[in-house]
């Protein structure tokens, strides 16, 4: 593995019909300007996390500043991402550690990271095959948006808290993305957050003494996981999440750059966010995914330099080395949140659905119909069953069952297709 790159062009400049690939640079200012970008891209969703589910903001920052890091030292410096904060990790985190505490929630993330660092070793030796088979788009689709709308309370409740600035920061979101252009229209959640901060700092919500109290330099506030068996069932869904995200990534890039060799870094690219979702899991920080938001910078910029990323994940990593920026994120109140969370939530739930369409899916077929249904009515009512197991009481909720549910009817149902010789290759 190399960490140098060639200069492309004069690095200035990037001609209509070019890119920037991999392993190329602009120069240097424009590079570090080119990370600050990604910096930006990905703030605003990879802080809402911890601001979610109550982890520390600036362990979560320096978590994702290593694990980016790290992923571009697994991937043989030849694949661009950013790894923030993964949106599935919400209700599982929120769910274990009103249960159990911090520390359970944490060793969720932990085992969830093993996991799929484990698949990504799997997928080394064998390839993507078997994940396709497994997790078709129906699935997939299912699973994601599942996720996303099971949230749709929790977004609603923070409305609740304080409607006028909920409403103002979801308006100003709603206009940004549809009134500007290019790259500042991706901004629209950070844009939000920004005009409701102000908002409910005008109407006196705002409270900025622990930001006076606070240190300008100091550690993040790590905190170690506990051992709690029960919460595993709400977070192992989430691996076939960062699965398909992943995976999605890889192919993103290589479809992007005309190099269809990046593909082969699938693997890699699995074993390093697991990898880097554990390291976050041991120590207090959110569960990481590759972003789709520095894709889009990627595209819009024609730059897809690994340099760019090594600027963003070292700038993460300073940023979290100060008290006072976590304790100024921290003071974002709930009704911005709302606001945001209405989309975002809802966004979840829109990809999901997307999935179906990109890759095609036939709903005229009953297979597919009651997979997502059956799948979508346990995820969104949040079923909750109970059982105890070694002496700790396991809940399984919406997700999970949901999860499994998508997974089982999926395969029966077309088992059953099969041996009738009804399914799309046998049907008359």
């Amino acid at each position: 593995m190399r960490l140098t790159w060639t200069l492309h062009g004069d690095g200035r400049s990037v001609a209509p019909d070019a890119i920037v690939r991999p392993g190329e640079r602009l120069s240097w200012p424009l590079t570090v300007g080119l990370g600050a970008q990604h910096v930006v891209a990905m703030f605003g969703a990879t802080f809402l996390v911890p601001l979610l589910t109550g982890f520390p903001p600036t362990a979560t920052l320096f978590f994702s500043g290593v694990g980016t890091i790290l992923f571009l030292l697994l991937t043989a410096n030849r694949l661009p991402s950013y790894l923030g904060s993964s949106f599935a990790f919400i209700a599982p985190i929120t769910a274990a550690s009103t249960s159990g505490g911090p520390g359970a929630a944490l060793f969720g993330v932990l085992a969830t990271g093993l996991l799929l660092a484990a698949v990504g070793a799997v997928v080394l030796v064998t390839g993507t095959g078997w994940i396709e088979s497994l997790m078709p788009p129906v699935v997939t689709g299912a699973i994601v948006a599942l996720i996303g709308l099971n949230l749709a309370g929790a977004a609603t409740t923070n409305v609740e808290m304080a409607p006028l600035t909920a409403f103002v920061t979801l308006a100003v979101v709603l206009l940004v993305a549809v009134g500007l252009r290019g790259f500042a229209a991706r901004l629209s959640i950070l844009i939000g957050v920004a005009v409701g901060y102000v908002v409910a700092a005008v109407t006196g919500v705002v409270d900025l003494a622990p930001v006076g109290d606070a240190a300008w330099v100091g550690l993040p506030d790590f905190t170690a996981p506990s051992f709690a068996w029960s919460v595993l069932p709400a977070f192992l869904p989430v691996v076939l999440v960062l699965v398909a995200e992943n995976v999605g990534h890889v192919r993103t890039v290589a479809h992007l750059t005309g190099d269809e060799s990046v593909n082969r870094l699938t693997g890699r690219a699995l074993l390093a966010d697991g990898l880097a979702t554990t390291l976050a899991g041991a120590g207090g920080g959110s569960g990481t995914t590759t972003y789709g938001e520095n894709i889009g910078v990627m595209a819009a910029t024609r730059v897809y330099s690994t340099a760019a990323y090594w600027v963003a994940g070292l700038t993460a990593l300073l940023l979290s080395l100060s008290p006072k920026f976590g304790a100024l994120v921290n003071t974002i109140p709930a009704g911005v949140l709302g606001g945001v969370t209405v989309a975002l939530y809802g966004l979840i739930g829109v990809i999901g659905v997307k999935i179906w369409i990109d890759n095609r899916v036939d709903f005229s077929r009953p297979v597919n119909q009651l997979t997502a249904a059956v799948a979508l009515v346990i995820g969104i009512g949040d079923l909750t069953l109970g059982f105890g197991l070694g002496g700790e009481d396991v809940v399984v909720t919406g997700i999970a069952l949901g999860t499994i549910a998508a997974l089982v009817v999926f395969h029966l149902m077309t088992a059953v297709e099969r041996a009738r010789g009804t399914g799309p290759a046998g049907r008359p």
